[in-house]
């Protein structure tokens, strides 16, 4: 796209490596953290260190230029530690991606003290009003699963407010930490430690450089950046951000996986040959998973989406999760009754990843239709003309 930037790839191996000691550290609290159903302090401090935070954030204000593709890989090292603790560094480097709608007072006021600002956002509200006032808007409101919201600094909420001519208008506003209080409302079979609990707003007044309407974010026309990262349509990205996670988790299944067959083997047992074939069958599954993946990633690394890339990224990163999900499936099924133990891991990782597959962006039948819309509707065009 002309006048864009693209994004430099100079830093990307020693994220990467970042990215891989954050996991180590997130797994070894990986029970405690899905048993208490909170990330420690610690963690997440290594997903900041890392630097997840600043992932997206426009480079004026101290983003580091990665990719989508190492961002990807690196959400992913993380899930193989912890799917939970991958899930919340993905949404602290995607939020910021969300903030460089803002007008550019309301970016400097984020990113005031450095890139590394933990910003977390929701869609999902129950009774909230947005009403014009001074300068701004007059917000209160309940917003739910906002992800890492205990360790927040800011929270990107949106609701319905007046817009042209009387018409409302689905908008975001930025709420600082001090104007907001949360309340503990998660608590599930599964993601168990990302803390999606809720936002409550009551009566804060929000100025205009701090809100920024929904279609600028969802077709990327409203980022007030020249990079290309920040003009890339909503639906072309935000499967990598839900479907990175549960990659890590299938691979450390699967790596649990081969070292039960390997164990086996070491006690002078022969694996069974269908236990031989589940995990072959799951590796591959993985392995296709991870190529959609990185596709769809390298694809708007490139350029800006058009609508044809948008729906196959769409479609591509929810069936890499119906492909996770059935690779952990198969591989729990596998490991029998040891594999359910509420001591093995390989039981967390399977509630974790069939929790992050009912995620709303990475439902396939959605992406299916959306997929097949286009060229059905070029296909009844051409029989009415």
């Amino acid at each position: 796209m002309t006048g864009m930037l693209l994004a430099p790839r100079t830093t990307s191996d020693a994220f990467l490596s970042a990215a891989r000691a954050a996991g180590v550290r997130a797994g070894h609290d990986a029970a405690r953290a899905d048993r208490e159903r909170r990330l420690s302090a610690d963690v997440v401090a290594g997903l900041v260190e890392a630097g997840f935070s600043r992932a997206l954030v426009p480079a004026r204000h101290g983003g580091t230029g990665t990719d989508f593709a190492t961002l990807t890989e690196a959400v992913a090292a993380v899930g193989e530690g912890c799917a939970s603790a991958a899930w919340t560094g993905s949404l602290l480097a995607y939020t910021a991606r969300f903030a460089a709608c803002l007008p550019a007072e309301g970016q400097a006021e984020i990113w005031a003290d450095g890139p590394d600002t933990r910003l977390v956002s929701s869609l999902v509200s129950t009774g909230a009003t947005a009403v014009p006032a001074d300068g701004g808007w007059r917000v209160t409101g309940t917003w739910t699963y906002a992800s890492g919201v205990d360790f927040s600094d800011w929270a990107l909420v949106m609701t319905v407010a007046p817009g042209v001519e009387g018409q409302e208008q689905a908008r975001f506003f930025a709420i600082p930490r001090s104007a907001y209080r949360i309340e503990e409302t998660w608590d599930t079979v599964g993601m168990r430690a990302t803390g999606s609990h809720t936002v409550v707003v009551d009566e804060v007044t929000v100025p205009a450089h701090r809100t920024f309407l929904m279609d600028d974010m969802f077709t990327g026309q409203g980022a007030v950046s020249d990079e290309l990262r920040h003009a890339q349509p909503l639906f072309a990205v935000n499967g990598l951000t839900f479907a990175a996670p549960v990659l890590g988790a299938a691979r450390a299944a699967l790596k649990l996986s081969g070292g039960a067959l390997a164990d086996k083997v070491a006690r002078g047992t022969e694996p069974a040959e269908a236990l031989q074939i589940a995990h072959a069958r799951a590796a591959g599954e993985i392995d296709a998973a991870a190529l959609l993946l990185t596709r769809a990633a390298q694809g708007v690394d490139r350029a800006r989406a058009t609508d044809d890339v948008l729906v196959r990224n769409r479609r591509d990163c929810a069936l890499a999760t119906r492909l996770l999900r059935a690779a952990v499936d198969a591989l729990l099924h596998a490991g029998g009754t040891r594999g359910q133990s509420m001591s093995d891991p390989l039981q967390r990782i399977w509630r974790d990843v069939n929790s992050a597959a009912s995620h709303m962006v990475l439902q396939f039948d959605a992406a299916a239709l959306a997929f097949t819309r286009g060229f059905l509707d070029a296909a009844r065009a051409g029989k009415s003309s």
